[in-house]
């Protein structure tokens, strides 16, 4: 089979569309079919080799957290889901990735896939839509009625993140450049505060309940965002390279978020997603052989178009 793959940490152009084994499923795992996975910043990070702490890949290593396809075979002990099955997971960080024409992945990290997209599209939603989900939910505890400060809701997490707040019943306050306002407006944001021409912190006039930080600020801007939320509230943040601060005097806390998989959660996300409730939006659609020139444009540009980037092993 085709995969892309790296044999040593570096840029982009260590990347390599090569020919490899097709993988066996062991017990308690289960091969699928790539329609698609999607491009993430954290592949690049793991790339260039500045996660080798946290998240150690074995060398050679197939990028690819998000996955979406069918299941082609199955391990002993597997249950509950069948060959022919189409389903979406978000695969371990460390293992090999879904940059390739097949994947195995643990059973219970999947769940079946939404119908009312195309399944390539629907790999643009496990990591970000489960770290917009665990963010508001499982960290904020965000409810109906509350206020939340998305600050960089312009990127894929914010789309997910706009979208499920707003669909909680809270009011919702976001952060976008000129080229990304229209789309959260269209997402459901209250506000639209655009973070190019004003001040974030002096251009929220009331206090909110929650701030999620997805921007990666400089660091006086983070230790400022405390200062927005309310006595008890809490500020969760996904530029984990800068600790989120607190102010003990008025019991905000400060959560530093780790997604993780959660096939449940990835499956409440779905049935919003088939009831209407939630848009999957993918910016571009690329074939595998052009991941390795989406890294170098992503480094290039040190940020990425909004939305989703998804990858399809076919032409």
């Amino acid at each position: 089979m085709k995969a892309v793959r790296f044999h040593q940490y570096g840029d982009p152009d260590v990347l390599r569309h090569e020919d490899v084994e097709q993988p066996v499923p062991s017990a308690g795992q289960v091969r699928v079919r790539v329609a698609a996975t999607s491009f993430n910043p954290v592949d690049a990070t793991i790339r260039a080799g500045f996660m080798q702490g946290p998240i150690p890949v074995t060398l050679p290593h197939t990028p690819g957290i998000d996955v979406a396809g069918t299941v082609d075979a199955l391990g002993e002990g597997v249950t509950g889901i069948r060959a022919g099955d189409q389903v979406i997971g978000f695969l371990p960080m460390a293992g090999p990735g879904a940059a390739a024409e097949y994947v195995l992945a643990p059973a219970e990290a999947l769940t079946p896939a939404p119908k009312s997209v195309a399944l390539p599209d629907a790999a643009a939603l496990p990591l970000v839509g489960l770290t917009a989900w665990q963010a508001l939910f499982e960290h904020a505890k965000l409810t109906a009625g509350q206020r939340v400060l998305i600050n960089g809701a312009g990127g894929a997490v914010g789309g997910y993140a706009v979208q499920l707040a707003k669909h909680a019943g809270a009011y919702v306050i976001a952060t976008a450049g000129p080229h990304s306002s229209r789309r959260v407006t269209a997402a459901g944001a209250d506000e639209v505060i655009d973070h190019t021409t004003a001040d974030v912190v002096a251009a929220v006039s009331r206090p909110v309940d929650v701030v999620l930080n997805l921007a990666p600020v400089e660091p006086a801007q983070l230790d400022a965002l405390p200062g927005l939320i309310r006595p008890g509230g809490v500020l969760v943040n996904t530029t984990v390279w800068m600790p989120a601060p607190t102010d003990e005097e008025r019991r905000v806390r400060g959560i530093d978020l780790f997604v993780r998989s959660d096939a449940e959660q990835l499956s409440h996300l779905v049935k919003l997603i088939d009831g209407g409730e939630l848009r999957v939006e993918v910016a571009r659609r690329l074939p595998l052989a052009e991941l390795p020139a989406l890294h170098a444009d992503a480094a290039a540009a040190g940020v990425l178009p909004s939305g989703k980037v998804v990858v399809t092993p076919g032409a």
